[in-house]
């Protein structure tokens, strides 16, 4: 797969992904204003709950990834990922990690 094709893979993903969790979450809270009670509703019943651990956890080894090609690859401004991870997801931050992470490679590989 081309280098240009990926990137466009990767943020065709992300973005369907923010349009979607946009779509479902955004509404109830905006009528709601209980960002505390969303965030609570991904575990109203165990499938739901096996899910949002799910996504915690890669969450959490999104951000240790992060911090650790931080100091062996002095990857910079990857703290920004790990936020978009938390709102509005890890498929976002992720994304927008590894268009990062390939963005300065190549320029060091230049």
């Amino acid at each position: 797969m081309t280098r240009s094709l990926f990137q466009f893979t990767i943020i065709a993903a992300a973005g369907v992904f923010l349009l979607i969790f946009c779509a479902i979450v955004l509404p109830p809270v905006l009528v709601s204003g209980d960002l505390v009670g969303a965030f609570a509703a991904g575990f109203v019943n165990p499938y739901a709950s096996g899910y949002s651990s799910d996504v915690l956890a890669c969450w959490v080894i999104l951000a240790a990834w992060i911090a650790y090609e931080a100091k062996v690859h002095q990857i910079r401004h990857g703290w920004i990922c790990a936020l978009l991870g938390i709102i509005p997801g890890v498929a976002v931050g992720f994304a927008l990690y590894l268009l990062l992470r390939m963005r300065q490679l190549n320029d060091r590989e230049k």
